[in-house]
């Protein structure tokens, strides 16, 4: 899959993540909530979901036996990575480039949904580097 599919993704995922976020009436759930309504709304335009997608970790050619759990992966491509913070706090974006890099995709969505204009809890990691949505 190329980048400007996946940027249509993404934007059906943000779209997706706007209205969860309208109908629950904005912050103060928990982040399995809006993790949960969210996997729903995009199933309901037709996305296929995984919802807590477990990742092996190898370390130097050894399988750990830890792993990491993406929130979701959608269409099989792009990592989302869900908050439910006041606050912004840098490992969030931190945690979801190390995500990305793992699971050896090229586009992350960090989605917020504890801020009051979901646009201001946004992100989008594309080949290694924030951008604002």
């Amino acid at each position: 899959m190329d980048l400007k599919e996946e940027n249509a993704i993404s934007e059906r995922i943000i779209g997706a993540a706007i209205e969860v976020h309208r109908v629950l009436g904005g912050p103060g759930l928990l982040e399995s909530v809006y993790e949960e309504a969210l996997a729903h709304e995009l199933k309901l335009l037709g996305m296929e979901i995984e919802r807590q997608k477990e990742m092996p970790l190898v370390y130097k050619g050894n399988d750990l036996e830890r792993s990491f759990r993406i929130d979701l992966l959608v269409e099989g491509s792009v990592v989302v990575e869900v908050k439910a913070a006041s606050g912004h706090n840098p490992v969030f974006q931190s945690q979801l480039l190390t995500y990305i890099r793992l699971a050896n995709r090229k586009l992350g969505l960090l989605i917020n949904f504890g801020k009051p204009k979901l646009a201001d809890g946004v992100s989008r990691v594309i080949n290694n580097r924030m951008t604002p949505v």
